[in-house]
């Protein structure tokens, strides 16, 4: 991949990172699946009204808008509602990449490497460790919502596969008008009409703030590099890449929301991320073994 491509994918692992701890503050103050919903409103509309139709069928636009808003976001802002902490989220979520190579590898025949295979598996021993705590306590609802989120994310990267060479932002921004209204639903369901009206009146400049973030450069931008990204390499060399997003997670976690992981967690999550790391690095260390 160009140098060019890898510096951007970088970036949009730290928006996505940052966005963790957004999430957390959005939620604090509006419905999760309310805040989801606006947050893909305000992506689609009113670029829609501006930016053309990517050229690639209904189905494919219906699908990514579901897996990635609704299925996606809505299982994980909610699961940060019901507690799962920030800079968790931000670690636990980056099981897509392992999500997506295991889609790509059975539904596209992109078969991964012996590094691929080997990094997942040490991944899966860290989200082993951190949800073993969890299962006993409160916490599993929210963990296993969040394992489910990355999956959602895995099918919407095979989906942005499928759909090829298409204009990104166009792909973006149309699929976005897919979300709104199931999430919305959602909400007024689960938590009702008077919550989600007295939430929409009361909206405040930081909630406005949030949902501005989490709509433009989360999702606009970040969403349309990493499809644009997949479009044009395979989903092993692109997806590995989100190792920098529970960094900046991390980080944005403990120095904006003054959150500190359980021991468990922290090595769980090292774990986790150095199996991302070897799913990076792996084939050329292996190669320099076999040199």
């Amino acid at each position: 991949m160009p140098l060019s491509h890898s510096l951007v994918a970088l970036l949009v692992t730290v928006i996505w990172g940052l966005s963790f701890v957004v999430i957390k503050l959005g939620v604090g103050t509006t419905p999760p699946l309310l805040l989801a919903a606006l947050r893909f409103l305000l992506a689609a509309i009113p670029a829609v009204f501006f930016v053309p139709r990517p050229k690639t069928s209904w189905k494919n636009v219906v699908a990514y808008g579901f897996f990635l808003g609704v299925a996606q976001f809505g299982l994980l802002f909610a699961a940060i509602a019901f507690g799962m902490p920030a800079s968790l989220a931000s670690v636990v979520m980056q099981a897509q990449v392992f999500f997506t190579v295991l889609f790509a590898a059975v539904l596209m025949n992109e078969r991964p490497g012996p590094h691929q295979v080997a990094g997942g598996l040490v991944a899966g021993f860290g989200l082993v460790l951190i949800a073993w705590p969890r299962m006993t306590g409160g916490g599993a609802g929210p963990f296993v919502m969040t394992v489910v989120a990355a999956a959602a994310w895995g099918v919407a990267n095979i989906v942005s596969k499928r759909a090829g060479r298409v204009d990104m932002l166009g792909f973006i921004v149309w699929s976005s008008l897919v979300a709104p209204l199931p999430l919305l639903g959602l909400s007024l369901w689960l938590d009702g009409p008077d919550q989600v009206i007295a939430a929409l009146t009361r909206m405040d400049g930081g909630t406005l703030a949030a949902v501005a973030y989490l709509a433009y450069p989360t999702t606009i931008f970040a969403f349309g590099i990493w499809a644009y990204l997949l479009s044009r390499h395979p989903a092993a060399t692109v997806t590995p890449f989100a190792l920098f997003v529970p960094v900046a997670g991390i980080l944005g976690s403990v120095l904006i929301l003054g959150e500190a992981m359980h021991p468990i967690e922290a090595i769980g999550g090292t774990i986790i991320v150095l199996g991302l790391a070897f799913n990076v690095f792996g084939q050329r260390l292996l190669g320099r073994r076999a040199f």
